[in-house]
């Protein structure tokens, strides 16, 4: 295995270039699916190379319960025995376990209760999908459901007697494309990936922001006026409390920097094409982030058929 199963730890450092230059270059669309795709990957291949550290370090302590093959003369030899390299990964994957996992619990949590907490909470002027809260703090969020349900928008009553009716239309907009595109699902993804490796951080925060401005571009399409959402969404930030939710339930105005996103709303609509490159620093991003998450991938699938390879022959059926 050599170095082929150190790469994949420091190869999301490749990404980087790209998390910035994609949210500014690109759809909000492209640049989330793009973002999370890559996140997810680089993640994935740098936590299988800390469980084949383990494996590979660990294999001649005693106790191990690793096949008796293992203690052969001639199958140490061809294992890159480390075995302060395999305490380390020990720590290391542990803490990722725990810190994935507990940010899996907070999600299911959260939104557990917050549906528990809807019947019932819906004011006058509540319509299908959308739940108005008497409330007298402003806020709007997107609540996911189960596969195969929408969801709910929540948004207080306090949040729609701060706009008028165009821009309560684009609030609307706004969190139901959180719902039809699915949104938190990038979110947690990418928060997921940034547990895993830390390497990864600038991706979750950009697909945080594209995410945000993908609403944005849609709600601004189904009102017909890019003016209109932009003035909600600096309304909603100025008015606005953080809603009763983590960052996987995307609101109005809880991510993203909020002039960032007024900017890109008062300019020409971004293009939904992919080629040619906006520009050549976006171009040069994009193949360097290729290059190191097909790198990264080759490197963890290397280090796996070794692994196998040697497991195999050390235990024949």
């Amino acid at each position: 295995m050599g170095v082929f199963v150190y790469l994949p730890l420091v190869l999301p450092l490749t990404a980087l270039p790209m998390a910035r230059l994609a949210e500014q270059h690109l759809h909000p669309r492209s640049a989330t699916r793009l973002l999370a795709a890559v996140g997810s990957t680089l993640a994935l291949c740098s936590t299988l190379c800390l469980a084949l550290l383990m494996v590979v370090g660990t294999a001649q302590l005693p106790g191990n319960p690793l096949p008796d093959g293992w203690s052969d003369p001639e199958v140490r030899a061809a294992v890159p025995y480390e075995e302060k390299a395999g305490l380390v990964a020990i720590g290391v994957l542990g803490a990722v376990l725990v810190a994935c996992g507990g940010t899996l619990l907070r999600h299911a949590r959260t939104r557990i209760r917050a549906a528990r907490a809807l019947p019932g909470a819906t004011g006058p002027g509540a319509t299908g999908d959308l739940a108005l809260v008497p409330s007298p703090d402003p806020y709007a969020y997107a609540l996911p459901a189960g596969r195969g349900r929408g969801g709910r928008i929540v948004v207080s009553t306090a949040m729609m007697d701060c706009l008028d009716a165009r821009e309560r239309d684009a609030l609307v907009a706004h969190e139901r494309a959180h719902l039809t595109g699915r949104h938190h699902r990038y979110l947690l993804v990418t928060q997921l990936a940034a547990r895993a490796n830390p390497f990864l951080l600038p991706l979750r925060t950009a697909v945080a922001y594209s995410t945000e401005r993908w609403a944005d571009e849609e709600a601004a399409d189904a009102v017909g006026s890019r003016r209109a959402v932009a003035t909600a969404v600096g309304k909603a930030a100025l008015f606005s409390h953080r809603p009763p939710g983590p960052a996987v339930l995307p609101a109005l105005a809880a991510e993203g920097p909020v002039p960032r996103r007024v900017a890109a709303l008062l300019d020409p609509e971004p293009s939904a094409g992919l080629w040619p490159p906006a520009s050549a620093h976006l171009a040069l991003a994009a193949v360097t982030a290729t290059a190191g998450t097909a790198a990264s991938a080759l490197s963890s699938l290397n280090a796996t058929v070794t692994l196998v390879g040697i497991l195999h022959a050390a235990t024949p059926l």
